[in-house]
């Protein structure tokens, strides 16, 4: 089986990671101290039904492909463990929807509806916006207004609108593009990813000069419309906790959104015998999965406040 490079969003930036076709499936590994095997856009697949692990084990041990753990999850609704693999539980933020009524009498709290309100209140509308460039130049402004979100180095800062473009051209057949305007000026975008009677947000962001107008909460309303309208029963937000922190304004987000915290199967299957030793030391997640976390804490607030006074000036226009 050939292994061939293929390209791949690492921390905001396209690298090239080996790879090997298992049929339609591509699988991809990466990383430094262990080599970590997983399938290339797992989080954005429509399902995992007619998938084979047991093949594509035995296919990533028949081919060349250096790895020495593969890595995969189970996909909502099925949480309960279908596999005799090693697992961890993995977390994920939900919305489980009946109806748009029932997430805002019953989800959401009192604050995030006051926030809705407050943004038509103060002139904010949504809508979902076409992918052509004048929404794009939009998206262009809103990445390019600080280097800095959630106290690290903002990605997509300084990105050309040829890069925002294409980097925000994956699964448009199945994706939605909704869009907080402030007049005519775009202050928010949201993009979902429909994966049957599951959606997720790849992305929500929205311009901090526009903050006390509450776009993003407008956004999160829209959302759930939109996805009530189309039937989705879950709506995903990426993880719920990160790294074992339970204190952060993104997570005090989504609860208040009438997001919560459900658990998934994440299986982790050795492939050599470092692989196995890998997963008794909790190597599996890199370094940071042995750090303490009140190590973390100091070492996230250091590098915080060295981006602060280290941040580019963005020269796109």
């Amino acid at each position: 089986m050939k292994v061939e490079p293929i390209q791949v969003m690492h921390s905001g930036r396209k690298i090239k990671v080996p790879a090997i076709n298992v049929g339609d499936t591509s699988i991809i590994s990466s990383g430094r101290l262990v080599k970590i095997a997983r399938i290339k856009g797992e989080d954005w697949e429509e399902s995992d039904r007619g998938r084979d692990p047991a093949l594509i084990i035995d296919c990533i041990k028949k081919s060349s492909l250096k790895a020495d753990i593969f890595t995969f999850a189970q996909k909502l609704p099925e949480t309960t463990p279908k596999y005799q693999y090693p697992f961890q539980w993995d977390n994920l933020a939900v919305i489980q929807l009946n109806s748009y009524d029932d997430w805002w009498k019953h989800k959401i709290n009192p604050a995030s509806r006051r926030n809705v309100r407050l943004a038509t209140k103060r002139g904010v509308t949504t809508r979902e916006a076409g992918f052509d460039d004048e929404f794009l130049k939009g998206v262009m402004d809103i990445y390019n207004e600080t280097p800095i979100r959630q106290e690290r180095r903002f990605w997509h800062y300084g990105k050309d609108l040829a890069t925002v473009k294409r980097e925000n051209s994956s699964y448009l057949d199945r994706s939605d593009f909704i869009g907080a305007y402030y007049g005519d000026e775009l202050i928010g975008f949201v993009k979902i990813v429909h994966m049957g009677k599951v959606a997720s947000i790849m992305q929500i962001l929205s311009k901090n000069a526009h903050f006390h107008k509450r776009p993003s909460n407008a956004l999160m309303a829209k959302v759930v419309e939109r996805c009530a309208q189309k039937g989705v029963f879950y709506i995903i937000y990426c993880n719920y906790v990160y790294w074992g922190n339970t204190q952060s304004s993104l997570i005090e987000f989504k609860r208040r959104n009438g997001f919560e915290m459900m658990l998934v199967p994440r299986y982790y299957v050795p492939l050599t015998e470092w692989g196995r030793l890998a997963l008794k030391l909790g190597l599996q997640h890199g370094i940071r999965g042995i750090i303490p976390l009140k190590l973390q804490h100091v070492l996230l607030n250091l590098r915080s406040r060295w981006y602060e006074k280290n941040a580019p000036v963005c020269t796109q226009t």
